[in-house]
């Protein structure tokens, strides 16, 4: 059976057999709810309809996760939950870390325990799967405590990229350029969140600025032919998770959704979860939405998908050169 064919069945299980990667996943959401269950007692529930406002998000933030798991070992917990999650996805890529605040609220500011929390999680649960280890950073915060936190994270090689997330309305992006110079520096895979609130203009800003060598959402580049182009021109990939964007209310619904559009102009775009314990949204489920909902086809799926292992192996291998 080909991964079309696996989509055409409609087996979830069938599409969870082929390899995928998963690099926008956000782990303190993004981990197996049974796993999560099975060691806590704890049933967190996803959201079924578009929310209508960021409040309602908090709403449930704070009913099913709260402080649940704000120590070392709830920290670790959640680490082990997504590497369950992916291998029970097929995922063999993922990329996941830990924002720089979390050092010394879990990690007692050793950076050393903070990489060997998402290494042994890896070995225990699937060592097959490759770890992408990422610097988190949330856009609200201050410069200077940010760069205080990132002295720690420089110059460990286990890191591959860094990601700006969080309101991207929170303060300009060009506050972030000596940090995302740091980073270059370091040879780390440069990423942000941009173009899933905001616009077209500013992933154009974030790229140029920073630059980006992919970006976290982006599907409001849809809405500019010549920012397209230049995505397109300047290879920048799009790491997009359209269950998140539908119940965000940002497109409105999985047949509509513009990563087809996209897809079909020449944008290198992949397919993730971003937040499965909220979203319902591992990988497998995501490629099934989108061809059941006839957003694309299954071939179109199955080129997604190699064509995002293909830019794996050869980001990897680039990585490794710097």
């Amino acid at each position: 059976m080909t991964f079309s064919e696996a989509l055409k069945s409609g087996n979830i299980e069938n599409i969870r057999r082929f390899p995928k990667p998963d690099v926008h996943n956000h782990f303190v959401l993004g981990g197996s709810r049974d796993y999560i269950f099975q060691k806590t007692g704890v049933e967190i529930k996803p959201i079924t309809k578009p929310l209508n406002s960021m409040n309602e998000m908090d709403a449930w933030s704070s009913q099913y996760i709260g402080n649940r798991f704000n120590n070392s070992e709830g920290r670790k917990l959640l680490i082990e939950a997504a590497f369950a999650q992916a291998k029970s996805d097929g995922v063999t890529v993922l990329e996941i870390g830990e924002d720089v605040w979390g050092l010394s609220e879990f990690f007692n500011n050793d950076i050393r325990e903070l990489i060997a929390a998402f290494q042994e999680a890896n070995e225990m649960i699937s060592p097959e799967i490759e770890l992408r280890l990422q610097i988190g950073l949330s856009r609200h915060c201050p410069i200077d405590y940010l760069e205080n936190c990132l002295k720690h994270f420089w110059g460990h090689k286990e890191f591959y990229s860094i990601d700006l997330y969080g309101d991207e309305l929170a303060q300009p992006i060009e506050n972030f350029i000596p940090i995302y110079r740091k980073a270059e520096e370091n040879g780390l895979v440069l990423k942000a969140h941009v173009g899933e609130w905001g616009t077209a203009q500013d992933i154009l800003t974030a790229v140029k600025t920073l630059h980006l060598d992919e970006v976290q959402h982006g599907i409001a580049v849809v809405r500019d032919e010549s920012v397209v182009g230049f995505l397109i021109e300047n290879k920048i990939r799009l790491n997009i998770t359209p269950s998140s964007n539908v119940l965000l209310g940002r497109v409105p619904d999985m047949a509509h959704h513009p990563i087809a559009e996209l897809y079909r102009k020449g944008v290198n775009v992949t397919i993730n979860s971003d937040d499965v314990l909220i979203f319902d949204s591992d990988v497998s489920k995501e490629y099934l939405r989108l061809y059941q909902s006839g957003c694309l086809t299954a071939d179109e799926l199955d080129d997604i998908r190699m064509n995002g292992l293909r830019d794996q192996n050869e980001c990897s291998n680039q990585k490794s050169l710097r």
